[in-house]
């Protein structure tokens, strides 16, 4: 049985596949606790793998499912994905903080290591090679990413409430891309589109 915060059909917002039609698993549960998470782990509801392939396969146009959280490494291994892939046949990708080793059947990975962050540095970053690199920018040396080996990097603002404090985030990063071009600036278009 998994505990999953939601299953859902959207775009996605962010990074590599911004834009691109995914079905969504959130698990429920992370051994990090940074302080701009979105996830309430507390909720959630006991599937078990059938009761999310089903859920899953109520969107069949989408080619992409995204196992997201949360930190979905904490409850998949290689026959997860395995099932996912054959009852689905979905490319399956995961966002992961990197805290954990990974199933070497994902077809794609997003890391988002949060070792910069209050909260986020519980655990170190261990997944060293990834299909994209996705950092949230707090103005943090980025030269701590220099041995992630990664086919596209991308810098994101973090979100926050206060307007001010995003505006700034999102004026930092933008400086932060233009002096490191080998990184490309993410945004979360899924807030701007106030989708899920």
């Amino acid at each position: 049985m998994y505990k999953i915060n939601e299953i859902f059909y959207s775009l996605q917002g962010e990074g590599f596949h911004s834009g691109t039609p995914a079905v969504f698993v959130r698990f429920s549960g992370c051994n990090l606790r940074c302080h701009f998470c979105d996830t309430q782990h507390q909720d959630g509801t006991m599937m078990s793998l059938q009761e999310i392939v089903d859920e899953i396969n109520k969107y069949p146009d989408a080619s992409l499912l995204v196992l997201t959280g949360g930190e979905p490494s904490l409850f998949i291994d290689e026959a997860f994905v395995a099932e996912l892939k054959q009852k689905t046949g979905k490319t399956i990708a995961i966002e992961t903080n990197g805290t954990r080793p990974l199933p070497s059947n994902l077809d794609w990975v997003t890391l988002s290591p949060k070792t910069a962050f209050e909260g986020g540095d519980a655990a170190p970053c261990v997944v060293k090679r990834c299909n994209e690199l996705k950092v949230v920018f707090l103005g943090q040396d980025l030269a701590q990413y220099d041995d992630i080996e990664a086919k596209s990097r991308f810098l994101q603002p973090c979100f926050c409430e206060d307007e001010k404090q995003c505006q700034a985030n999102m004026k930092a990063c933008v400086e932060a891309v233009k002096s490191h071009p080998v990184w490309r600036l993410s945004l979360q278009i899924h807030r701007v589109l106030n989708i899920p």
